[in-house]
């Protein structure tokens, strides 16, 4: 993903350069050029926490601890979305199979991946697998 993929397409929009200077090197590579953290690293894998987790590029929220649950994969899951509206959901054809890129809805930020059908006990019976260098965890007062 470039800038110029997403200029007028999201609320929030900013150029390369910009991101640059507001994201990590690490966190560049995972929001605005669609990369991963390497599993069992991130900050949120294993997180009880109650909050609301943010998109860290923008500040949209995306997701609540009431939705996250323990997949044991490496990456922060989730079953749902805080709201439908909070994220879109983009075909990845990358790395030679198909997937289902998620990215924020607010800035177009890489989030991670949502997968379908894996029998986890959740009411969708999805898993959003999600970067937690692409989030900020804002706990509950």
């Amino acid at each position: 993903m470039t800038s110029s993929e997403t200029t007028g397409r999201y609320a929030v929009t900013k150029t390369d350069a910009e991101w640059r200077e507001q994201l990590s090197p690490q966190e560049y590579a995972v929001l605005r050029q669609a990369g991963t953290e390497r599993p069992f690293t991130g900050e949120y894998e294993d997180t009880t926490t109650e909050g609301v987790y943010a998109c860290r590029a923008c500040g949209a929220e995306l997701f609540t601890s009431s939705e996250k649950f323990a997949s044991h994969c490496g990456w922060p899951s989730f079953f749902d979305p805080k709201d439908s509206d909070a994220v879109e959901l983009l075909q990845d054809r990358s790395l030679g199979m198909v997937r289902t890129e998620v990215r924020c809805a607010n800035c177009g930020s890489h989030l991670g991946h949502v997968f379908e059908g894996e029998g986890y006990p959740t009411p969708t019976d999805q898993r959003y697998c999600i970067n937690s260098i692409s989030l900020t965890l804002r706990p509950t007062a």
